[in-house]
């Protein structure tokens, strides 16, 4: 893109009352959030078929996934703060065309091995993306609106995880003009091309955050390596059996990002643009909702994947028997962040968030007494009335989250902590399903599937209720009444 002096109308600056195609750049964001949540959940369900293809071991499979959420989780804050160093529509427009360009070489893989280097190309391009979008949004919603507009992101990512494995499923079992499970992929073209030119149009054009002057590479390599040290273990130990060696590589990480955080806070205090504003952390808001963030992803991931374990392993339910199954969870989903978005929200702040926290807990709660009551005979109707009552807190929970979460935020400061907060979102969904995961095959083998449903249901239930208590030191209210309050 080559620079210009002139700002093109329809991307001229956002006014106090909002950049007139607002609302079609939050649909842009939204369009590159479910691509990436719906190709982190979708290629689950098609894995089986892709393995029939090209052959291979239970780890070539797995690494189909684990190459996009390795490089994806690696890279994000660096890629949040490209978009600092060089505008944030760039860096978006960029990451959607590449991700795009990669799900086709997705599709046309000849084998697994140029399967899974796409996938990890298509990550480090989804980390170009993805953390631009908070930004984007803060940039043309007007402070009265830019909550209704976070609200958006609650039903979306809820609905994006609940019917990716619904999706792949019929995409696989349809086999539209024979194209199999490359369908899975192949699905993102249409998505990604018009992420990046609705994008290139609506979008308003910037030239990145005032004070940011280049990149901090020593910052970005011991930040990657520390990274990759906790994330490789993680998505790769629970099918190995945790070996020695992914005990000591995420001990290795700590010192690692020890190392980091020390970088970071010496390049701020002389004014050399740190890949991280150590200023983020002063205080406790920020901080703590980090900390909601990454435990509540840990309890979701580790919710899902419990539920879909149960229903496929145990009952020996087909993929879009257990997809459909979730449709209630995702009504709720949308309910839930609709309410505590339009009125919740602005009206109760972080209240909200502990009402979605107690709720959330208690439909947990709910689908572990139907297991225990109906086993694994348990039907799509009778796990209903819990799938409600869990969606519609994750919903509540979702909806004012990261409007919240950023209210302290000053625009300097929102490409980094866009960054690591869709970072912590990655790596708390690792951990639950690391220990969640493992915790319910442990179980299983010993105790029965129901037991283990059960007990790894329970631990959701308490993951929620600690980030219920890290939620009392989150900022009390959205970014726009947080002066009032």
């Amino acid at each position: 893109m080559s620079a210009t002096t002139r700002t093109p109308p329809e991307a001229a600056p956002a006014t106090e009352a909002g950049h007139p195609l607002r609302w079609v750049a939050l649909g842009v964001v939204l369009l590159a959030e479910i691509m990436d949540l719906l190709d982190t959940t979708i290629v689950n369900v098609a894995a089986p078929a892709i393995r029939g293809a090209f052959g291979g071991g239970t780890a070539q499979i797995q690494w189909i996934s684990a190459a996009y959420t390795l490089s994806f989780a690696v890279l994000l804050i660096t890629g949040a703060r490209l978009g600092d160093l060089f505008g944030r529509k760039r860096m978006f427009v960029l990451g959607s065309l590449g991700f795009t360009l990669c799900s086709a070489l997705c599709a046309g893989a000849v084998d697994s091995g140029m399967l899974i280097g796409s996938r990890a190309l298509q990550g480090g391009f989804a980390a170009l993306m993805i953390p631009q979008g908070l930004g984007i949004i803060r940039s043309v919603f007007s402070a009265a609106e830019v909550g209704g507009a976070f609200a958006a992101f609650g039903p979306v990512m809820g609905l994006s995880s609940v019917l990716g494995p619904t999706l792949g499923g019929f995409l696989v079992t349809a086999d539209v003009l024979g194209t199999g499970w490359r369908m899975v992929f192949l699905i993102n073209l249409p998505l990604g091309l018009a992420a990046a030119l609705l994008g290139a149009r609506v979008i308003p054009a910037d030239h990145g955050v005032t004070g940011a002057r280049r990149l901090d590479l020593p910052g970005v390599v011991l930040l990657s390596a520390a990274a990759a040290l906790l994330v490789f273990p993680l998505v790769q130990g629970r099918e190995l059996g945790w070996p020695l060696w992914t005990v000591l590589s995420m001990v290795a990480s700590l010192p690692v990002f020890a190392l980091f955080a020390a970088l970071q806070r010496r390049l701020a205090a002389a004014d050399r643009s740190p890949l991280v504003e150590p200023s983020l952390f002063r205080g406790r808001g920020f901080p703590s909702s980090v900390v909601v963030v990454a435990v509540f992803s840990a309890a979701m991931s580790g919710l899902m994947l419990t539920f879909t374990l149960t229903l496929q392993l145990g009952a020996q339910w087909t993929p879009l028997h257990a997809g459909a199954t979730l449709i209630p969870l995702s009504l709720g989903i949308v309910a839930g962040a609709i309410a505590s978005g339009a009125a919740l929200g602005p009206r109760f702040g972080r209240r909200v968030i502990h009402a979605g926290v107690l709720v959330m807990a208690l439909g947990t709660l709910a689908l572990w007494a139907s297991f225990a009551h109906w086993g694994l005979r348990v039907s799509s109707w009778e796990l209903l009335p819990a799938l409600v009552v869990t969606g519609l807190g994750m919903g509540l929970l979702m909806g004012p989250l990261f409007d919240i979460a950023l209210a302290g935020v000053t625009d300097e400061q929102s490409g980094s902590a866009s960054g690591v907060l869709n970072a912590l979102q990655q790596l708390g969904g690792s951990v639950g399903v690391a220990t969640l995961g493992t915790a319910f095959f442990s179980w299983s083998a010993t105790r029965g599937t129901v037991t283990a449903t059960g007990w790894t249901l329970g631990c959701v239930a308490l993951c929620l209720l600690l980030a219920g208590a890290a939620a009392f030191a989150m900022p009390r209210m959205p970014r726009q009444s947080a002066g009032h309050h």
